[in-house]
């Protein structure tokens, strides 16, 4: 079963409701331009930099170079005007709590973003690694899962009436594990995606997402 959509511009991007099972949409894009550039000239001195359009625009780039860098302040320019406030990062690894937690909670563990009010998340890569969505049919809800479960409540001591609490105020909610036989969706190099929150107000399931392990090299990415 399809869980996104595609669209061929910008305005079908932001237009295109969400309804049934589709929670991603998609603007396919084959962007032209040096990406590879704007890493290899930013310097990263932690993991994670975030770079301001003054930052993009003071770089020393060649023609190729200068193209993905108009692409990318396009992309922003057009996310503001819609009133998002999209953030451009240069990323070596997010934080991960892979080896001292048995369930994480980082942006590498297949998770939904969550809010208040109404919303969306918008995601771009540019270079480096892709994120990757998964079918809500083919997840299941960590807290769900029964070792999981009565883990967490042994570990943090929490009684069974109050775990829905406790759960939702640490985020354990939010996670998911992916069943056997599931089929990832890689979100591909220059896509501009719109995903599905969870919020007090959605139609439809928040869109199960997750970061990919950078593999050794940067990743250039735009979220908001």
């Amino acid at each position: 079963m399809n869980t996104n959509t595609e669209t061929n511009s910008f305005q079908e991007l932001i237009s295109t409701p969400f309804r049934n099972e589709i929670n991603a949409i998609c603007w396919q894009r084959q962007l032209e331009g040096d990406f590879s550039e704007i890493v290899r000239k930013i310097p990263l001195t932690d993991n994670i930099a975030i770079i301001s359009k003054d930052d993009l625009l003071a770089l020393d780039l060649t023609e190729a170079g200068q193209l993905a860098r108009d692409i990318i302040i396009s992309d922003i320019s057009l996310l503001e005007a819609e009133g998002a406030a999209p953030v451009l990062n240069l990323i070596s690894a997010y934080p991960s709590e892979e080896d001292d937690s048995f369930f994480s909670t980082d942006v590498y563990s297949y998770h939904v973003d969550s809010s208040p009010v109404p919303t969306v998340t918008f995601l771009c890569t540019y270079y480096g690694e892709c994120s990757e969505i998964l079918p809500n049919e083919d997840a299941i809800q960590k807290i769900s899962i029964p070792e999981i479960r009565e883990g967490l409540k042994n570990l943090y001591d929490v009684e069974d009436s109050d775990f829905g609490d406790f759960a939702n105020q640490y985020f354990f909610d939010l996670h998911y594990e992916p069943k056997i036989g599931a089929m990832p969706v890689n979100l591909g190099i220059g896509n501009l995606w719109r995903l599905a929150v969870k919020h007090p107000e959605a139609d439809v399931l928040p869109c199960i997402h997750r970061a990919p392990r950078e593999n050794g090299e940067p990743r250039l990415m735009m979220i908001c």
